[in-house]
């Protein structure tokens, strides 16, 4: 099953697996990177990993039967599907204990890891769901207009156009007025087709809203074919391409992911600058691990900035639902805290279950000097 959207990661994150542990299984299966050995060798040793740590764990049998469980079925899996896998990255979630088991295509490939914990760790997940926009791209020229959408690495035709519209002509007439006419009516063919492409957009995006939109067509044309774009199209207008309406998808696809790769590197350099900012004028901001769950618990984070696999060892309350590094009592409920394996993983689903806006950005960032992770607040600490 190939990840589409937050509702697949919501039902993992709020699985609930009765009290027995959730196997996480991430591996990097990108062909264009690694031989079909490597990527054996990789899961292999993946296995062997989660296997040494579950026979030196102290877990209860019929929880040690589960992960093993999950193991198998992991490693039946790859014996039976990595051959002919296609996908630059695979994650399979199992919990044999109660009985589920899903694999999700990725399109890139992720850090290779197992995690073993009470929940899935959906983290890597949430990171795709940001890398990857849901952009229209609308090609033009005089006479023709193709539109795809560009999602997760993907392209797909979604409309297109061929408008009658007449040639240009040379100089004609008494100091070429019929020539000027004759090119004013053709401009008004051509002004006519950039509508009725906008139209096609404007309706895709009433069906099916899309993130971005990027725009091709010969530089010319540019001002008037942005002219006529409806007021949502110009908001998400993001950037130009150099591609025409017949030119290959491959090719069209290619210069798309370039754009949303510069354009993805532009924001997480502009994020980072303004929570650093932030932070030095002592505004609405926070930054290191502790402060930031302390802020998370106390409801006061409106988004998340967090370093790409910034990752480390906490606890959570299991009645407040509150984090924490250190406590092994929750100073809130007086419970007893239990051990996460990666609270920064916690910090981001508790976070995105809130509604709050979560940036993963790729290091080295400025956001290195303050504790690889921060947030912008409700209101001023």
């Amino acid at each position: 099953m190939v990840i589409t959207g937050r509702a697949q990661i919501k039902v993992l994150s709020s699985f609930d697996g009765g009290g027995f542990p959730a196997t996480s299984f991430y591996l990097d299966t990108d062909k264009g990177q690694l031989s079909k050995k490597e990527i054996a060798v990789s899961l292999k040793q993946l296995l062997q990993e989660g296997r040494g740590r579950l026979e030196a764990s102290k877990l209860d049998r019929d929880k040690k039967e589960s992960l093993a469980g999950d193991m198998e079925a992991i490693a039946a899996f790859g014996a039976q599907s990595l051959g002919s896998y296609n996908h630059a990255g695979l994650a399979m979630f199992s919990c044999s204990g109660k009985g589920f088991l899903q694999a999700l295509d990725l399109p890139h490939g992720p850090r290779n890891r197992i995690v073993f914990d009470q929940n899935f760790c959906v983290r890597p997940l949430l990171a795709i769901l940001e890398k990857y926009r849901r952009i229209c791209v609308i090609l033009l020229s005089r006479r023709d207009a193709r539109l795809y959408e560009v999602h997760m690495g993907g392209i797909k035709p979604l409309d297109s156009l061929a408008s009658d519209v007449p040639g240009r002509v040379k100089d004609a007439g008494f100091e070429g007025s019929a020539s000027r006419r004759i090119e004013r009516n053709i401009e008004g063919h051509v002004l006519e087709h950039f509508k009725k492409a906008s139209l096609l957009a404007f309706d895709l995006f009433k069906k099916g809203r899309f993130d971005w939109l990027f725009l091709g067509c010969e530089a010319d044309s540019t001002p008037l074919a942005e002219s006529v774009l409806h007021p949502y199209l110009k908001e998400r207008l993001k950037g130009h391409l150099n591609a025409k309406p017949f030119d290959a998808p491959a090719k069209v696809l290619k210069e798309t992911i370039e754009l949303e790769d510069r354009l993805n590197m532009e924001e997480e350099v502009e994020v980072v600058g303004r929570l650093v900012a932030e932070l030095e004028r002592g505004g609405k901001a926070c930054s290191g691990i502790k402060e930031t769950l302390q802020r998370l618990n106390q409801f006061e984070v409106q988004s998340l900035i967090v370093t790409h696999n910034f990752s480390r060892e906490g606890h959570t309350c299991p009645n407040c639902r509150f984090l924490y590094m250190d406590e092994t009592t929750c100073p809130v409920c007086l419970r007893k805290t239990v051990p996460a394996v990666d609270i920064v993983d916690e910090a981001i689903e508790t976070a995105s279950n809130r509604a709050c806006q979560v940036r993963q950005v790729t290091p080295p960032t400025k956001l290195d000097r303050y504790g690889k992770i921060g947030a912008f607040l409700k209101y001023k600490i």
